[in-house]
C-alpha cells in the first residue's frame, strides 16, 4: 500500500522481510525475479506442507524486477476505504510493514495469527471472509 511517489522496494527497506535478507530471490538474465525453489517454503509458504509448497515453487510465474520500483501515482487509499490481512508470520513481506500500511491507510485489518505470505491458500476461510467483508461495504 505505498503512497504517491513511493514504490514497494524502498518501502520495504523500512522493515525488510527475513527474504530480503536472504539469498533466496534469483533474478533472469532479462530482469525476472523468482524464490529458490528449494528455499520458497521457508520464505513463502511456511505455514503449507512440504508437498504444497514444493508444487507452488515449481508453478511460481516469475515476476520483473522493476515492478517492485514502479512509482505509485495515486494512491486508492487515499480516497476509498481500504482492508488489510496482516499474515503474522509472513517472511516475503515484513508483517510490521503490512501493519504499518494498514495503520497509515486507515485500514480494516485483520491478522492472521501464523499465517505465512501464503496464507490465501492456508487460511482460505480468513481471507474469504475479509474479501466479503469488504465487498460489503462497496460503495
Amino acid at each position: 500500500m505505498p503512497d504517491a511517489g513511493e514504490n514497494e522496494a524502498d518501502d520495504g527497506k523500512r522493515f525488510p522481510s527475513d527474504l530480503s535478507k536472504s539469498d533466496a530471490i534469483k533474478k533472469t538474465a532479462d530482469g525476472f525475479t523468482y524464490l529458490e525453489p528449494t528455499q520458497f517454503h521457508e520464505y513463502f509458504a511456511a505455514d503449507l506442507s512440504a508437498e504444497q509448497a514444493t508444487f507452488m515453487a515449481r508453478s511460481q510465474v516469475f515476476n520483473f524486477g522493476d515492478n517492485f520500483k514502479a512509482v505509485i501515482t495515486t494512491a486508492a487509499w487515499r480516497s476509498k476505504p481500504s482492508w488489510m490481512l496482516v499474515a503474522a508470520a509472513d517472511r516475503t513481506i515484513n508483517p510490521d510493514l503490512e501493519r504499518w500500511y494498514a495503520t497509515r491507510a486507515n485500514s480494516h485489518k485483520v491478522e492472521v495469527s501464523g499465517a505465512s505470505h501464503a496464507v490465501y491458500v492456508s487460511r482460505p476461510k480468513e481471507v474469504a471472509a475479509l474479501i466479503e467483508e469488504a465487498a460489503s461495504h462497496a460503495r
